[in-house]
């Protein structure tokens, strides 16, 4: 079984690995094939978007690799937001022109739903297909919100996948919505209260 001795923090180093995990953990998501259907668009737009989404979490040190780089969890910390002006970008290349409303209307939910006060933002978590099975989501999860408990403040999400919603709830969340428009596949905001534990320290590895 994997042990949280196995968490790393990714870095310059082995970002373009763990966005790769990230796109392939990602390839059979509905809202991501959605937007991208041909595989050639999702492989060219894919980690692109990653890097938009979460990419300011390498620069935090708050993005964790388990079991090599076989899973990836990309955290923003209270305060970091995504990069916008990239997403924009990113959606006015890529996109199909009959999707970029609703698109936008998305967008405008995820913006909408996010809880106003300080909170850790997960905007992407995957696993290797390869490796998927062996409790290394579970892992990096759980380390990343005895963070969050130590802090005393709240994390959220928005699963793209109907099928991992069970999976988050494991983990404290909840439903609070759901954001679809249009054609779009269901996209589920999820927020999490923290957890009162007994505070030490939280060690970071590097």
């Amino acid at each position: 079984m994997p042990a949280e001795s196995d968490i790393k923090s990714a870095n310059a180093n082995n970002r373009t690995s763990t966005v790769w995990t990230i796109v392939l953990g990602f390839a059979a998501d509905p809202l991501m094939r959605w937007s991208w259907p041909d595989a050639r668009r999702y492989l060219q737009s894919m980690p692109q978007f990653i890097n938009a989404c979460g990419g300011r979490a390498f620069e935090h040190g708050t993005a964790y690799v388990a079991g090599g780089i076989r899973a990836a969890a990309l955290w923003l910390p209270p305060g970091v937001q995504q990069d916008e002006e990239a997403l924009d970008e990113i959606m006015a290349q890529s996109l199909s022109p009959g999707i970029t409303d609703d698109m936008a209307h998305l967008r405008r939910g995820m913006a909408e739903h996010h809880p106003p006060g300080p909170h850790w933002y997960l905007p992407l978590i995957a696993t290797d297909p390869n490796w998927a099975g062996q409790g290394l989501g579970t892992l990096l999860m759980k380390y990343a919100l005895q963070r969050c408990d130590e802090e005393g403040i709240t994390a959220y999400l928005e699963s793209s996948n109907p099928e991992h919603i069970p999976f988050y709830q494991r983990h404290g969340f909840k439903v609070i919505g759901e954001i679809q428009h249009g054609s779009s596949p269901p996209l589920t905001p999820m927020l999490r209260t923290a957890i009162k534990r007994s505070r030490r320290r939280f060690e970071r590895f590097s």
